[in-house]
């Protein structure tokens, strides 16, 4: 099948990639010549886990292509996925600008006698296939419905396991009542499901809300951890005892419990705001996802006063070692990273941070130039410092050599955002050793 791709950012590169690997003839349209010319010349322009294998040999079969010319990339194609960004408005709404501007230029584009399937594979709030339909009618030279259906087919992708997410989806959701439609996604989602994870049709509406819904709902449950983490602290609890409790119930199951310092990402923050601000223009209080968001800005900075507290109150002069700057690990994305909002912290209470991470340090450096230092690798990052901040669980940092740790930090001092360590090891081992949900570690 021949397939379009608009916008080569994190879902449409995935996507378009993915696609070509089963066979399948793809060209991903982009407006950043700069971004072209380096996917062109064999280069990945983002950092996910297995991406990069399967984009060289699909370039080298000849199944992936890239180009800036719109009208090139669609003549040939039957399905035209929409991959482009929605970010917040001032407002918090998903702002919609670029979607409905590629849909007015395909209006223009499409043919008469031609049939189109053009899919939101955006995140997208309830109502935009229709505002896409419009969109494209209002240009086009043929009649609505007769040379084009508009579908909703939110993706579902994790950073860091988005190859797996794609090629074995928990499940693929498709908003459309076009039988038509429905006859073309069953044949391009064949490969995908094939060990019976379901295919699920369902209306555009439902469809849009469906992502949004699965976004919220893991945000809560986040959320709902961290809060309970934060009543552990004051009641003498083990956040790590009771998330293993509850998570062997069933119902609640042992995935999103891990407490930490907040989400971040292109997703969850985005997509509940997005959520929230639709339910507000219908008049709707969606009460819980207010208070998910207010809990999750607290969350960030929740190592903050400890800090503050170990050092009485005063870390002007200070010098911090972090570990980690992505939102997550496995990934380069650095948006609303729980990490910035610490720096920012530290450096604005007179502090300087030695910074590591194993892929977003040249995002963070194109964001904060030189106020903080970047290490070459973990271990360098802690000369001289006061402390030891962790913000992302990366791998390499679980298992770390202690003694490296202890002959550079000045003081045997960690704050840990992500729980990586035992309570018994830091014990043992005589370091300070705070974490979030835990009791705290003093020398």
């Amino acid at each position: 099948m021949k397939i379009a791709v608009v916008g080569t950012g994190y879902v449409g590169l995935v996507t378009g990639t993915c696609f070509a690997e089963t066979g399948n003839n793809v060209t991903c349209v982009d407006i950043d010549q700069v971004k072209i010319d380096k996917l062109n010349s064999g280069h990945i322009t983002i950092y996910e886990p297995g991406l990069e294998k399967l984009f060289i040999r699909n370039q080298k079969e000849g199944r992936l292509h890239f180009t800036n010319n719109l009208a090139d990339a669609i003549t040939d194609a039957e399905v035209i996925f929409l991959a482009l960004p929605t970010p917040p408005g001032e407002d918090g709404s998903a702002d919609l600008k670029y979607i409905l501007g590629v849909a007015a230029d395909l209006g223009r584009l499409i043919k008469p006698g031609d049939y189109k399937v053009i899919i939101d594979k955006s995140t997208v709030p309830v109502g935009t296939a229709e505002k896409v339909r419009e969109a494209v009618h209002a240009t086009a030279k043929c009649d609505l419905n007769s040379c084009f259906d508009i579908v909703s087919n939110p993706e579902f992708l994790r950073e860091g396991v988005a190859v797996d997410d794609f090629m074995k989806p928990d499940r693929v959701v498709i908003g459309t009542n076009s039988e038509k439609a429905i006859k073309i996604l069953h044949e391009l989602y064949a490969p995908f499901v094939r060990q019976g994870n379901p295919l699920i049709f369902m209306d555009e509406r439902s469809a849009e809300l469906t992502k949004y819904a699965a976004n919220a709902f893991l945000a809560v449950k986040i959320s709902f951890m961290n809060e309970i983490a934060q009543l552990c602290e004051k009641l003498g609890a083990d956040v790590d005892m009771v998330r293993k409790g509850i998570g062997s119930d069933e119902r609640i199951g042992r995935r999103f419990l891990f407490p930490g310092i907040g989400y971040g990402g292109s997703c969850f923050p985005k997509d509940v705001q997005a959520l929230s601000k639709s339910a507000h223009e219908v008049q709707y209080e969606f009460q819980i996802l207010d208070a998910v968001m207010e809990v999750n800005e607290k969350q960030k900075l929740h190592l903050l006063p400890k800090i503050e507290t170990y050092f009485a109150n005063d870390i002007k002069g200070k010098h911090f070692a972090l570990w980690g700057l992505a939102f997550k690990p496995n990934t380069d994305d650095i948006r609303e990273a729980p990490a910035l909002y610490i720096i920012k912290a530290l450096l604005e209470a007179g502090a300087t941070v030695a910074a590591f991470d194993p892929e977003a340090m040249p995002n963070v450096k194109q964001l904060l130039g030189d106020q903080i230092s970047f290490a070459h690798n973990q271990y360098e990052a802690l000369e001289n410092a006061d402390a030891l901040i962790i913000a992302t669980e990366w791998n390499e940092f679980r298992t770390p050599d202690f003694e490296k740790i202890t002959a550079s930090l000045k003081n045997k001092v960690i704050f840990d955002g992500r729980n990586l360590f035992t309570l018994e090891q830091m014990e043992q081992m005589g370091y300070h050793y705070e974490s979030v949900g835990r009791r705290k570690i003093s020398l």
